[in-house]
């Protein structure tokens, strides 16, 4: 069976651990694709739709919405989305975002493709948290009006509490980018000072917790996909 990956950075795995590796190498009788891209926001992925569709996958897991969450609650994000991901205004609203969702996953299946899901969560700031459950909740509805399984990854990895830190930027941004360049891999110490619990900037995952996502991933694959 193949199955692709469509997402973002967390999907990727160039920058913090690779979670997709690893269900690659728990599922080695099957073809694993990965198609994550840094930074995506819903309308990247819809761009990159029929690419994924041209591999003739069996399934695509979709795990996507942090940049969108990102960009929708950090508003000193914006010019990077504008730039970088072609938003015009720097961000998609959430019924802009659950449109382009459901256009993913309709395509999908009139291509008799299996959609499944993997929810994300984002620990950096009680706001960004809060636009990421509302992204979450967009598409879980989706899913469901849809009949396409769901792994919510927030109950096995969300903090009880989120420490009030202050809002993303374009900082951030540009240190990803120049982290990424300089194969930087300090993920651990990363977190244990910054506070964090599964990820080391409260966004991307550190290599354990992709390890304990690449466990969660395959038992939910093997009991969807048999």
């Amino acid at each position: 069976m193949r199955i692709v990956f469509l997402g973002a950075s967390l999907t990727e795995g160039v920058y913090g651990g690779n979670f997709v590796r690893g269900v690659a190498e728990r599922m080695p009788e099957h073809e694993i694709i990965n198609m994550g891209v840094g930074g995506s926001t819903m309308n990247r992925l819809l761009e990159r739709l029929d690419d994924a569709i041209a591999t003739q996958p069996d399934a695509v897991l979709i795990m996507a919405g942090s940049n969108d969450a990102i960009a929708y609650s950090q508003p000193l994000t914006r010019p990077y989305y504008k730039s970088a991901q072609n938003l015009p205004n720097g961000y998609l609203t959430p019924a802009e975002f659950g449109q382009m969702f459901r256009e993913l996953i309709e395509r999908l299946q009139l291509a008799f493709i299996r959609p499944l899901i993997g929810l994300p969560p984002l620990e950096y700031n009680p706001t960004i948290a809060e636009a990421s459950q509302l992204f979450n909740t967009i598409v879980t509805d989706e899913s469901r009006a849809h009949k396409v399984p769901i792994l919510d990854l927030n109950p096995a990895l969300m903090p009880e509490s989120i420490p009030d830190r202050p809002p993303l930027d374009l900082k951030m941004i540009f240190l990803i980018g120049d982290r990424v360049q300089s194969g930087w891999k300090d993920y651990e110490r990363e977190r244990e000072q910054g506070g964090y619990t599964y990820s080391f900037d409260g966004i991307h995952f550190t290599e354990a917790t992709a390890t304990r996502v690449a466990d969660l991933l395959t038992d939910f694959l093997r009991a969807e996909l048999g």
